[in-house]
This record gives structure tokens, C-alpha cells and sequence, in this order.
């Protein structure tokens, strides 16, 4: 891999307070090292691929590559996914640079290269039922929609998830559903899954969540403090029981118990 688990020597943006989590652009990213500085079926094919960024889309690539994604197919779905209808009009010029980006609610869309490497860890075939906690803007249910048979995605704010719902159906990604609730605390009949990816920070991964995996089956969250780093955890379940390996140092906003009453 080209970045390391641990300890990381990184560059964080300097203008963002340590404590502050909303709208701010440290978060959602894996800590590059020092140094490392990032470049700027048909239909569903055809509505995916339909607003273009060449240039930007080029290095967007060489980016990915470079950092390590190998995967060809989760590659192909990074170019194919139009990064910039998930993000507000505002950022769209840099929709395709190697940053997290604010949206609604003090929430962000991920870093790309964060994206790519939680899905190659995944190791998501066809015929996997996924479960993402956390549906933001709705762009990693996008690229997790390509590459798995179906993807329930929850959200605590309404408004993200009716905004993700629209863009999802937009692009034709009709095996993706998305719920308004507490990724924290699910209904007992939701499960189980094959796979499970949470995009925000959790102090500890609970039991309840774990118990929804199948055998065989991999979750991967971020696990640590709210306000600090944290470590991108990989749960996998055998017959014997579940395994844990740590992967890298990330920073995520937090995930917050219940659903947001205002937004």
C-alpha cells in the first residue's frame, strides 16, 4: 500500500479547529504522509457517465492508482460515479480533487481515495447485500451500488436522505435503498448482511451491528475518539468468530445515536 496503518507523520489543514466537526474538511480523510501532496447495465452506465471533468478526471485517476487502489473494477465505478452531482454547486470544480467536501448538516462527502479504499476492503462481489451507516450525500451507496446486488444505506437527517434518495434514482441505481433512522440502533428484523461499511466515527463497534453479519461476511468502520483520530477497523466473521485487523489512521465525523429531529 502506499500510505501506512500506523504511526502516521500527517498533514492536516491547518485553518480547521481540532474540536470543530461541522463543515470542515479534515474529516473523512485518511492522514496522507508527509510530504504527499493529492492532484487536483448501459443505461445506468450512460446516467453515470453523463457530466465530464477530463482533465480533472485524469488525475483523479492517477491519484487513485498511485495511492494504491488496484482494483480495476472499483476503478472503473470511481470514473464512472459523477462525483461532482453528490457535492453542492458550489464545490463542484473540485469535485474531483483528493479532499473531503462539506455538504448539509455539518456532514461531508469523503475524500475519493477514502472511498475507493474502504470499498477495495471490502471485497464486494454481485451477490452481496450491503449495509452502509451513514448515507451522507449518497456517493459511496453510488459506487457500492456497481459493484454489489443490493445496498440499504441509513441516515439520521432527513434532508441528506431525501436529497441521496433523488440523486440515487436519478442515476439509475434502483438497488440501493435509503432509510431514515438511527444506523446505531436498527430494528432487530433489518439483516443480515454480507457486508457492512459505516462512514462515520464510532467509539466502539456495537455488538447489535456486528450480529448482523453473515459468515463470511466483512464490516470495516472507523473506530476511535469523535474528536481525534481514528483507526479504520476491518471485522471479519468465520466459523470460529470474528477477526480484527487495523488498517489505517482516519479522522470521520461522528456517528450520532438517534434521528435528527430538525433536519
Amino acid at each position: 500500500m502506499a500510505i501506512e496503518a500506523r504511526p502516521l507523520q500527517a498533514d492536516l489543514w491547518s485553518d480547521t479547529p481540532a474540536e470543530a466537526y461541522h463543515g470542515f474538511l479534515n474529516r473523512n480523510k485518511i492522514l496522507a504522509p508527509r510530504g504527499w501532496h493529492p492532484g487536483s447495465p448501459k443505461q445506468h452506465k450512460q446516467a453515470m457517465t453523463s457530466h465530464q471533468h477530463p482533465p480533472e478526471k485524469m488525475m483523479f485517476q492517477l491519484t487513485l492508482r498511485r495511492r494504491g487502489i488496484s482494483d480495476q473494477a472499483i476503478l472503473r465505478t470511481m470514473e464512472e460515479v459523477p462525483r461532482e452531482q453528490f457535492v453542492d454547486e458550489a464545490d463542484r470544480d473540485g469535485a474531483y480533487r483528493d479532499t473531503a467536501l462539506p455538504i448539509a448538516c455539518g456532514q461531508t462527502i469523503s475524500q475519493p481515495f477514502v472511498v475507493a479504499y474502504m470499498t477495495e476492503q471490502l471485497q464486494l462481489q454481485k451477490k452481496h447485500r450491503v449495509l452502509e451507516i451513514g448515507a451522507g450525500s449518497g456517493y459511496q451507496a453510488a459506487v457500492l451500488s456497481r459493484l454489489a446486488g443490493q445496498v440499504l444505506t441509513v441516515e439520521r437527517y432527513r434532508k441528506l436522505a431525501d436529497a441521496a434518495r433523488i440523486r440515487l434514482e436519478k442515476l439509475n441505481c434502483h438497488n440501493v435503498e435509503v432509510m431514515l433512522g438511527d444506523g446505531l440502533n436498527l430494528p432487530p428484523n433489518i439483516g443480515p448482511f454480507d457486508r457492512i461499511i459505516v462512514t462515520a466515527a464510532m467509539e466502539q463497534i456495537p455488538d447489535n451491528l456486528i450480529e448482523r453479519l453473515e459468515v463470511g461476511g466483512i464490516l470495516i468502520a472507523p473506530v476511535g475518539p469523535h474528536q481525534g483520530v481514528q483507526t479504520l477497523i476491518r471485522l471479519s466473521r468465520t466459523e470460529a468468530g470474528i477477526e480484527r485487523k487495523e488498517l489505517v489512521d482516519v479522522r470521520f465525523v461522528p456517528a450520532l445515536p438517534g434521528v435528527a429531529r430538525e433536519l
